[in-house]
């Protein structure tokens, strides 16, 4: 029964990329792209990239089953873009190691994260605002508000999981950083509470199994603190940019055509006034 369910989501997937040219086309390459990295993982041994790549087969197909199974209607734009994140993230970031060969592609990856939520957040609010069956009637500030609420969130929720996996597997999703100064009341010499600074660090040299071993950084590892961080910051800045490019959306009722190009529509509502039921000031 569970195999068949699968087998019949995943035809109405393909049924309903067929209907989109433009989404079906990046989504073909994408996923000619993802196999022939999973055939190249296979012969090189590395099952766990392996694996990887079915799963990023896997997400590649969710939006379109959202798509039926909520009755909506994402933009091509958005379609496109989840995918080509999920391609970013997965393959590009973790099995081509972009997150440590381009200094800039984790900070890219959570600024467009950020959008995104904010996007998928604000469109959650927009749809109970023009469903007759939600006694929901929220102004555009509000909106933007909660869509900004949203983004944040899902962006801690993400940095927990990042720390989870850090401390139960040791997989360092939280990246280090190599700083050259430290504060701490730990140092205070007096066993205070005044912080104790320490600058001009050039090295470390750290005490395992009896051993002095000289980490050789060339400074102090902080460990994920300052990626977490910057992180949360960037993902902040998506969300502000999305939820002003919202609010404006919903001040003009719908006639933003940046905006609606990441706004699902609800397909028993298409014909209804844009935003006829959203709220003034």
């Amino acid at each position: 029964m569970a195999k068949r369910t699968i087998r019949r989501g995943l035809m109405s997937a393909h049924r309903t990329l067929r209907a989109k040219p433009t989404v079906a086309a990046v989504y073909l390459v994408l996923r000619a792209l993802v196999i022939a990295v999973m055939i190249a993982q296979f012969f090189n041994g590395n099952f766990e990239n392996v694996f990887l790549c079915g799963l990023t087969l896997v997400l590649f197909l969710l939006p379109t089953i959202f798509e039926r199974r909520l009755r909506i209607d994402l933009p091509d734009t958005l379609e496109i873009i989840i995918m080509l994140f999920i391609f970013a993230a997965e393959i590009l970031g973790e099995i081509s190691a972009y997150y440590t060969t381009f200094q800039g592609w984790d900070t890219m990856l959570h600024t467009l994260n950020g959008f995104l939520c904010a996007a998928i957040g604000f469109s959650l609010v927009d749809m109970f605002n023009r469903n007759d069956r939600f006694s929901l009637s929220l102004s555009p500030i509000f909106m933007a508000i909660v869509a900004f609420c949203f983004s944040m969130t899902i962006g801690v929720l993400w940095e927990f999981f990042e720390c989870g996996m850090d401390q139960l597997l040791l997989l360092d999703m939280q990246k280090d950083a190599v700083i050259h100064e430290i504060s701490s009341v730990m140092l205070d010499p007096a066993g205070g509470n005044t912080p104790t600074a320490i600058r001009g660090i050039t090295d470390v040299i750290v005490v395992a199994g009896g051993q002095e071993i000289s980490l050789g950084l060339g400074g102090y590892l902080d460990v994920g603190l300052l990626d977490t961080m910057k992180d949360l910051f960037v993902n902040f800045v998506g969300a502000v940019v999305f939820s002003i490019v919202g609010y404006f959306y919903v001040k003009s009722r719908g006639r933003g055509k940046f905006a609606s190009r990441f706004i699902p529509q609800v397909l028993g509502n298409r014909s209804a006034p844009e935003h006829e039921t959203a709220g003034k000031e």
